[in-house]
């Protein structure tokens, strides 16, 4: 990047500014003694040429829509189109969440998002017991395809996309979706969306369990072999950081930890479906969080893509440019949200956003101020939106592309948070993968540890959380929030009795049996769950099935 000549002009001029500037110091002293970044990076006063000195244009950096992509997998970025905005929605029951899309949408969302109430995320219907109490309070209740019918009404699925925030009973959910798209007379091939699909992530972090790790992740790889033969445009698993941070991970934790997920699924697709890479690698999406720290943010975006380039392109061989982009979605830190003076929220929540999009994402929801406390209300929602909107439209930074391309700073950090980041996918290398990696508790402790560093820092008021341990004041009465009735799960099971009435049970059991024994065999189960789901199968029904017959994961726990 620079000339020896430049660099000595650049060491001399920094002794002749440390030299100017000491006196300054002793007379009036740092704020702190220290400067880190909210994963607790040190930060250096000032950064140089030197800093970077190592850097190549060409290898490092680039160009946009080309090999390594760390300024952006599209050659024009928002030149050419804007991320998606795509709200995260989903409460009540499936009317409810259905009336909150249509309204998204007449105010300029994009896309599409759904959040799933517990038992729904954990694979029960709403007449189970293990459910009481939970219908609809974290997302939409889903038990059947009559509810996803609902829940769909009159959306336009072929020109709009939906992701899908579910886990462990993802391939029934997108059976569903699968279903009520043939029933809406759009074929396979015209819908796009994403399940998140991601149980690697959740063993780690997030903890809605199911199945034991090799099961979930055989499920994991039909649902990409069927996408890849039936639903070209459909990102059939969203390898997600998002919660590993909001678990308490340090940026590189989150970036180090997300991609040796991924790397796990495409092993895992080659050798058990013996697929080329290339035939399902440009399908594979990412998820990553924002937090509060602006530029550790955007340098660990930017390192994301171009680590991601070299894993496809270097390790599995990829030859398809497509192969070796990282396309992501990003929400904004839930984990920074704060229940004290809940208005600041939309101002951490701005800065957030404004970091995924100079750091390229693709997609993107904002938080509302409001959801520390309950599901978002509709005005909380609103301004969500409209921050993305004001980002967008407003603020200039999308006029051109990687703006903060060639900052010392950002530079510097981007190369910091990759080679951090290696270093940990090395041991998991070391280990024997991620799998062994999480059975022997190490991204759990490593996670905790980070946890456990943070929250030291916000008690001793190392780093502040403004309202929490900095400008305190009586608290106000808080806004007014969203309450989901108890007497919406009476209404769901009424319906769910209803649809077990009219269908065709027998063949509901012919088609559990044949998925049962299709189960105990390497057979790809997605066609076996859609044949259940046509006939309104239930999804504790076909969970059921697999928990019988694959058993049940427990957390043993780490400490």
């Amino acid at each position: 990047m620079f000339t020896e000549e430049t660099l000595g002009h650049v060491r001399k001029g920094r002794k002749e500014w440390d030299k100017e500037v000491q006196e300054t110091f002793r007379q009036k002293p740092e704020r702190k003694e220290r400067f880190s970044t909210v994963s607790d990076l040190e930060i250096k006063r000032i950064y140089t040429p030197e800093d970077i000195k190592g850097l190549d244009f060409a290898r490092d950096i680039g160009y946009p829509g080309m090999f390594p992509f760390t300024r952006g997998c599209q050659p024009t970025m928002y030149r050419g189109r804007e991320w998606t905005m795509r709200m995260f929605s989903g409460l009540g029951s499936a009317e409810d969440t259905n009336k909150r899309w249509h309204l998204l949408l007449r105010e300029g969302e994009t896309g599409l998002s759904t959040a799933f109430d517990f038992p729904t995320l954990m694979g029960y219907d709403t007449d189970s017991p293990r459910a009481l109490g939970e219908c609809g309070k974290c997302g939409v209740a889903i038990d059947t395809l009559r509810d996803l019918q609902i829940l769909t009404d009159r959306i336009p699925l072929d020109s709009v996309t939906t992701s899908m925030t579910i886990n462990p009973p993802a391939s029934i959910l997108w059976a569903m979706y699968l279903v009520v798209a043939e029933k809406c007379g759009v074929s396979w091939d015209k819908i796009g969306g994403t399940i998140q699909n991601d149980m690697l992530k959740e063993f780690i972090a997030q903890k809605t369990f199911m199945l034991p790790p090799e099961p979930s992740v055989k499920l994991i790889s039909d649902t990409i072999e069927f996408g890849t033969k039936y639903v070209p445009t459909w990102n059939t698993v969203s390898i997600s950081g998002y919660h590993i941070r909001e678990a308490g991970s340090t940026a590189v934790q989150e970036l180090a930890f997300t991609l040796a997920d991924g790397i796990a699924y495409v092993q895992d697709v080659i050798e058990r479906k013996k697929l080329d890479v290339d035939s399902f690698a440009p399908r594979l999406s990412f998820f990553f969080n924002s937090h509060l720290d602006f530029f550790e943010e955007i340098a660990k975006f930017r390192a994301a893509r171009r680590m991601w380039a070299k894993i496809m392109k270097d390790k599995f061989k990829a030859k398809d440019p497509r192969s070796w982009w990282m396309r992501f979605h990003t929400q904004t830190a839930g984990c920074s949200l704060t229940a004290q003076q809940p208005y600041n929220n939309v101002v951490r929540t701005a800065t957030e956003a404004l970091a995924a999009v100079l750091g390229g994402t693709q997609s993107l929801h904002t938080n509302s101020l409001d959801e520390t406390l309950a599901l978002p209300s509709e005005s909380a929602a609103m301004i969500a939106l409209r921050t993305q909107q004001i980002i967008c439209d407003e603020i200039g930074v999308t006029d051109t592309i990687d703006p903060l391309a060639g900052s010392y700073f950002v530079e510097s950090l981007t190369n910091q948070i990759e080679e951090e980041a290696w270093e940990y996918i090395n041991k998991i290398d070391d280990l024997g993968g991620m799998i062994v990696a999480i059975d022997k508790g190490f991204p759990q402790m490593e996670i905790a540890k980070a946890a456990y560093h943070y929250q030291r820092q916000i008690d001793k008021g190392e780093k502040v959380l403004v309202g929490v341990n900095k400008y305190v004041v009586e608290e106000e009465a808080p806004p007014e929030i969203l309450k989901i009735s108890d007497e919406l799960g009476k209404e769901q099971i009424g319906r769910l009795n209803e649809v077990k009435r009219t269908r065709d049970n027998r063949s509901v059991i012919r088609k559990l049996n044949d998925l049962r024994a299709a189960s105990k065999t390497d057979k790809n189960l997605m066609p076996y769950v859609i044949e259940v789901v046509r006939e309104y199968g239930t999804e504790q029904e076909i969970c059921d099935v697999w928990r019988e017959v694959f058993g049940e994961y427990r957390d043993p726990g780490f400490y």
